[in-house]
C-alpha cells in the first residue's frame, strides 16, 4: 500500500537501496535505474557495489545518478553517515523511495548456538530495516509521493526450514519485519497519507545470501561437526567423511541455492516493482511462497510437525 495516491516509479525520482550489491538488490538496481530513477546503493561490500554501479549505468539513460556508500546496516551510526551522504550526494531534502532489502543467514538455534551469530543475524536482518526506516523516513515524508518497501521473508511467515533445522534468528527478524511493516499501514494512512509501505516475502529466490553469510570453506572444526550431525540426522551418508569434504558440500549448497532457485532475483525484482505500482501491500514473491502461505493459513497449528515438512518437501517435488 503505497499512498492514496497509486506510486508512479518514473525518471527523475531518488531510490534509496539497502543490499545493492547482489542478489534481489542489484536486480532492483538495475531496473530502476534502467527508468532513470537515481539510486543511492549501500552494502558491506565496496567490489559488489562498484560492479552493481557499472552495470546500471550502462543501460541507465544519460544523466542517471547512482551513488553508493559502505555501510553496515546493523550499525545506526553507518546507516545515519549514509543517510547524510544521500543528502549531500544528490542535493537533496527527500527521497521517493526505500527498499530495506539487505540482509544475511546464521544464527540457527537459540538453544546451542554463541550469542555472536545470533545477534549479528537479527541485528542485519530486523534492526538494519528499522535503523534505515528512522534515518530515511523524514526524507520520504518530505516526498510529495513515497514508499517504503521492507522485505521479509517465508520465515517470516513459518519460522522453519523443516523439522530438524532450528531457524530462529532469521525467523524472528523477519516475523519482526512482517509486523512492523502491517503497523505502518495504521501508522501512515493517519500521519503521513502520502506515504505508503510494502511487505515483500520472498520464496526461494536465486541469490548469494548463503555465499554472503559465510564462507564455507573456512567453517572450524566445530562448526563441521555440527553441519555433519545435521545432515547425519537428515539421513545423508556422511558419517566418514573428512572435514573439507564436509565444508565442499556445503560450500557447493551455496551455490546451488543461488544457481537452482525456481525464481531469479530479477523475476523477484520485477514482482517487487510491479506491487509498488499496483499499490498492494503484501507481496508474496514466487509461486512456492505462494504455495507455502497457503499451507500455512490451511493448517496452522501443524506447521512445526514433521508431517508438515514432508507435506511441503512432496509438493516442491512435484512442482519440480
Amino acid at each position: 500500500m503505497c499512498s492514496s495516491d497509486l506510486m508512479q516509479i518514473e525518471a527523475g525520482q531518488l531510490a534509496v537501496l539497502t543490499g545493492g550489491g547482489t542478489g534481489i538488490g542489484r536486480a532492483l538496481a538495475l531496473q530502476l535505474s534502467a527508468q532513470g530513477v537515481h539510486l543511492a546503493l549501500c552494502d558491506v561490500s565496496a567490489e559488489a557495489m562498484a560492479e552493481t554501479r557499472a552495470l546500471c549505468l550502462a543501460a541507465a539513460p544519460a544523466g542517471t545518478r547512482v551513488t553508493t556508500c559502505v555501510a553496515d546496516v546493523s550499525d545506526e551510526q553507518a546507516v545515519l553517515a549514509f543517510r547524510d551522504a544521500v543528502q549531500a550526494e544528490h542535493a537533496t531534502d527527500h527521497i521517493h523511495l526505500l527498499f530495506n532489502n539487505a540482509g544475511r543467514g546464521g544464527g540457527g538455534s537459540f538453544v546451542t548456538g554463541g550469542r555472536a551469530d545470533w545477534e549479528r543475524t537479527f541485528n542485519v536482518d530486523w534492526f538494519g530495516v528499522y535503523f534505515c526506516a528512522r534515518a530515511f523516513l523524514p526524507l520520504l515524508v518530505a516526498s510529495p509521493v513515497g514508499c517504503i518497501v521492507n522485505v521479509s521473508s517465508v520465515n517470516g511467515f513459518w519460522a522453519s526450514l523443516g523439522p530438524a533445522v532450528p531457524h530462529t534468528a532469521y525467523s524472528a527478524a523477519k516475523f519482526a519485519v512482517k509486523g512492523f511493516t502491517e503497523a505502518l499501514i495504521t501508522d501512515l494512512r493517519v500521519n503521513a497519507p502520502h506515504v505508503g509501505c510494502v511487505l515483500v516475502m520472498p520464496g526461494h529466490v536465486g541469490t548469494s545470501i548463503a555465499l554472503n553469510t559465510y564462507d564455507a570453506m573456512q567453517l572450524t572444526a566445530e562448526q563441521v561437526a555440527v553441519m555433519r550431525a545435521r545432515m547425519l540426522k537428515a539421513g545423508a551418508p556422511v558419517a566418514d567423511l573428512p572435514d573439507d569434504a564436509i565444508r565442499q558440500l556445503m560450500h557447493q549448497r551455496a551455490i546451488d541455492f543461488r544457481d537452482k532457485a525456481p525464481t531469479t532475483a530479477a523475476q523477484a525484482a520485477t514482482t517487487i516493482l510491479d506491487a509498488v505500482r499496483a499499490d498492494r501491500w503484501r507481496v508474496l514473491v514466487g509461486e512456492d511462497a505462494q504455495r507455502l502461505d497457503a499451507m500455512v493459513r490451511a493448517n496452522p497449528e501443524s506447521a512445526y510437525e514433521p508431517a508438515f515438512a514432508a507435506a511441503w518437501q512432496e509438493s516442491n517435488t512435484r512442482q519440480g
